[in-house]
Formats: structure tokens, sequence, C-alpha cells
């Protein structure tokens, strides 16, 4: 068994085994950088006529690799494979699937540290958050593996209708799932999604995004290296539109599991209604925009701490990134002098090195977008307190670096406080009450993750139960919107952030990819 050891983030700033075996894995991994890749069907290699390529994010001279750019007969293939699939895979003992999905976790765990250096390069993510997302995505298989035997399989027995009886209630599999994933946690969420639909007897056909397509390959390998059906899973490779279209229409296709923006999400949604004879589920996460409080009774230097991680770890590219801080007037001043002064101190650079914390954005459309936002910043006649520039010299040439930066003054409507932005960029206001700070925070369409900093428990209470968020933390100075863990903190949104209510890594998230089927036999 290999080992299960947790290496959250924090857990990780402290361990000084890590580097050494991050830095062999990445000379390792040199060799292998600029091959072409395959789309797997049914388990058989396969290259379309066309390649993109997939650069480094620190540094766009890096060829990653070449993928097929897959087309809508290469999802049709993938589809009817998966649909030939599903009776096999569905039918096996649910014991056996669950001990399946926990060979995948050993597997890939026994490959954290190649798939670590994997996600810095096409990613960008720096050394300790990569290894954190692999070893993320590890806890996620084996705890959807724990939650399954601890439900048995979801069969429930029911009361009996009479005593000739045996009533039970089912949990079934749709089908054949799309997976549909983003680049900015290229192996937990594909893994945490795929997973959760294998577990449950469904078979699937993954798309990873095609800016970070490698660490989705390494878990393609390691299901099927773990006994997953080659007709179970797929992976397939190219644009996105290209493959949406495909899969919202088409009737094989029982259900899609989504992670990305809000117009993708939405547009998935209301397309495959459209497309489809009836309706079907649709679990996707799609953004948000995250606010955190800081109330007069915080401790200030657990605060800084915490909204600094959530507002720029990952260089502000989380769907849980703290994008609006709002502090409360008698200590604002304080707050941001501590805030400028700690984000100043961040070290931006080359993610492979082991000092950096802020990496580059992930693309050249992020990259302008942070400067157009910006711009935005300083046409309202906002304060730019600290950042507002990009990196160009010297180790910054190459890639698409931006320094992390603190706004003030911006009136609470300006479309900055409204639009998530994927970048390092944080909003801060000022409030008088907490009912005001409330209704600030809670002022967005969004609702995925939210923060509260105060020793008061009071505030605390009212803050939990006041705040319209799905994924909700107190006085968390490791990230104060970010950082959920499988089996600690389910990861799910409200309003447009999500569309079931069950949170990833949650008791109630394998739920999503099952429907009911009530069962009775009379006796006698």
């Amino acid at each position: 068994m290999a080992e299960e050891k947790k290496m959250t983030y924090v857990d990780l700033l402290a361990d000084e085994s890590i580097h050494g075996k991050y830095e062999r894995a990445l000379q390792e991994l040199g060799p292998e950088l600029g091959r072409s890749h395959p789309m797997y069907i049914a388990g058989k290699e396969v290259f379309a006529k066309a390649e993109f390529e997939v650069r480094s994010p620190f540094d766009t001279r890096i060829l990653v690799g070449k993928f097929s750019q897959g087309t809508g007969d290469h999802v049709e293939a993938a589809i009817v494979s998966a649909m030939e699939g599903f009776p096999g895979w569905s039918e096996r003992d649910w014991k056996e699937r669950a001990g399946i999905i926990r060979k995948t976790a050993d597997i890939l765990d026994g490959k954290k540290f190649r798939i670590a250096a994997l996600i810095t390069m096409e990613s960008g993510k720096n050394r300790y958050e990569a290894i954190a997302e692999v070893s993320e995505g590890i806890d996620m298989l084996r705890y959807y593996a724990e939650v399954y035997e601890e439900h048995r399989g979801y069969v429930l027995e029911m009361k009996p209708e009479s005593r000739a009886a045996e009533c039970r209630s089912v949990m079934r599999p749709h089908g054949v799932w799309a997976v549909i994933s983003p680049f900015n946690f290229p192996i937990a969420l594909i893994g945490g999604m795929a997973g959760g639909a294998l577990i449950t007897g469904n078979t699937v056909v993954l798309k990873p995004t095609s800016t970070a397509p490698c660490s989705a390959l390494e878990l393609y390998h390691a299901f099927i290296a773990a006994g997953v059906p080659k007709n179970a899973v797929h992976y397939i490779t190219g644009p996105g539109k290209m493959f949406g279209d495909a899969v919202v229409g088409h009737p094989g296709i029982a259900g899609i599991a989504f992670t990305g923006s809000r117009d993708v999400g939405l547009w998935l949604q209301r397309s495959f209604l459209e497309n489809q004879a009836y309706p079907k589920p649709v679990v996707s996460e799609m953004g948000s925009k995250n606010p955190v409080i800081v109330t007069a009774n915080a401790d200030l230097g657990k605060a800084v701490e915490g909204v600094a991680r959530a507002a720029f770890g990952y260089s502000g590219q989380k769907c849980s990134a703290a994008s609006r801080v709002y502090v409360h007037e008698t200590i604002a001043d304080k707050f941001l002098s501590a805030l400028r002064k700690k984000t100043e101190s961040l070290v931006v650079g080359d993610p492979k090195e082991k000092d950096t914390f802020i990496g580059p954005v992930i693309e050249r459309k992020a990259f302008d977008r942070y400067q157009e936002s910006v711009r935005e910043a300083m046409e309202a006649n906002a304060k730019i307190l600290t950042g507002g520039n990009i990196l160009s010299d010297g180790v910054f040439a190459h890639g698409y670096y931006v320094q992390p930066t603190l706004v003030t003054g911006l009136p609470p409507d300006h479309p900055l406080v409204k639009r998530e932005l994927f970048v390092p960029f944080l909003v801060i206001a000022n409030f008088s009450t907490l009912e005001e700070a409330l209704r600030l925070a809670n002022d967005t369409e969004y609702g995925l993750t939210a923060g509260i900093f105060s020793e008061d428990p009071r505030e605390v209470r009212y803050f939990f139960e006041h705040i319209r968020f799905g994924v909700t933390y107190a006085n968390r100075s490791g990230g104060a919107t970010t950082g959920a863990w499988p089996g600690s903190q389910s990861f799910g949104g409200w309003k447009a952030s999500g569309s079931t209510g069950r949170g990833v890594g949650g008791p109630y998230y394998l739920l999503s990819f099952l429907r009911e089927q009530a069962r009775t036999v009379i006796r006698g």
C-alpha cells in the first residue's frame, strides 16, 4: 500500500523531504517534453490529422507536448465504446469498483512527484501547490471509495408494505458521462469528477482543457492500470467547443460533469436540455467572486496571512480565490498597511524554484485580462495600493507574469467587483456594521467560497447563518477561502457557482452520478 500521508499546501511548507524528490522528477521529465501524445478510444492509441501544442506559461519557449486535435468523429467513437462498456462495468460488484478506484489512488501516489512536475510545466503551479494538488486528487479517490463502502453501494432496506413484501432502495448509474475539466487543477478536478462517475458504475469520456492536458493523461493511464476496462474510460483532446457540441446532442450521453466558467457551464446546461429527448443531469462548478470579511475583532496576523494566500495562491487562478475583502473601518488602515507589506513580500518567479510563491498566469488571454482590469481600475479613479504591472524582464521575459495587485476605492457595483477575473487582483472596501458586510458579500450572482476573520464567536455565528455561499471558513490563516480538502470540506457552490448543491469531496457527491430505483418483491 502506498503512503497515505496527506500533503496539503501548509504541510508541505514545513516538509524539506519533498524538494529532492520534486527536483529529480523535473530532471527525469525533461527528455519526455515535446513528444506527440495520442488520444485513447477503447484502449487504442488514436492520432488525429492535426495537432496542437502545449507550451509552458512560465517560458513559452518550452514545448511541453503535442496533442491530437480531436474531431466530432473521435468523440462519437468514444461515446459508442463507452455505451458498449457500460453494462459490464455497471454490473460489477460495487466492492470491486471501489477497490479499483482505491488502487488508482495508490498508482497515482507512486507517481506523485512526476505528476506534480508535469503540473508545474503545463500550468505554471509552484512546487508546493502542485504536490498538494496531486495529494488532494489521491485523497479524493480514497475518500470516494470509503464513502461508497460506508453506504454499501447505496443499497438500503426499506419499510415493507406488507408482511410478504421485500422493499429496497437501490441507487443506479446513469450511463456514459462526459467529463470536462479546467486548467487550474488539471488532475484533482478531473480525477474527482471521473472518479465519482466511475466508482458508481458509469463509464466516462474524459476531455481535459487544451492548455493543460498532460496530467489528465496520467490519470487515464492510472485508471487503466488499476483495472478500469478499456471501454469504460476514454481520453479525448482538442477544442472545447467541438467536444461540447458533440456531447450535448448525442443521445448516448447520460450526463455531463463540468468545471469551468459560468458562461460555458450555463451553455452546456441549456444546450444539453434543448438537444436531448428528456432532462439529464449536469454536475457543474462554475467559478465565483469570493468575499472575505475582516471585523474589528479579527486577529490581523491571521487575516493578512489568510487573505494573501487565498487571493494570490496560484496567481489568483482558483475558483475559490479571494477576490473581494470587506474590512471594518476602524482597522482598515492598519490592515491595508500590513496586507500591502505581505503582498509585496511574495516572491513572483519561476514556479520550479523553491522560493517562488506566485508563478505566471496561464496564457495570453489571462495576461491581457489582467492589464484590462488594471486599466478599468485606473479609469474609475480607484487607488492601486500595490502591483498593477506586468513583468517582462529577465526570468519573466518569456512567460505571462504579472504583479499581485491590491485595489481600493471602487464602487460596489463596478464590474471589477462583480466579474470573476481569475488573475491576482484583489478589491478591498470598508464597512461599518457586520450586517452591511454580509449584504456586500452576498451581493453577487456567485456563491462558492467565503471567509471571515473575527475572534468574537457571535460574529462568526452570524456570518455562518447569513452568508449565502457553499464553502465557508472562519479564521483560516492557511487560506481565507481556499484549500478545501476531501473529507474535510465539501466543495460546492450555490447560485451561479454550482448546479447540484452537493460538494466535491463531500459525503453526498457520489449521489450526483446515481438515480434511485425502488425495488419491491412480493413473496408467497
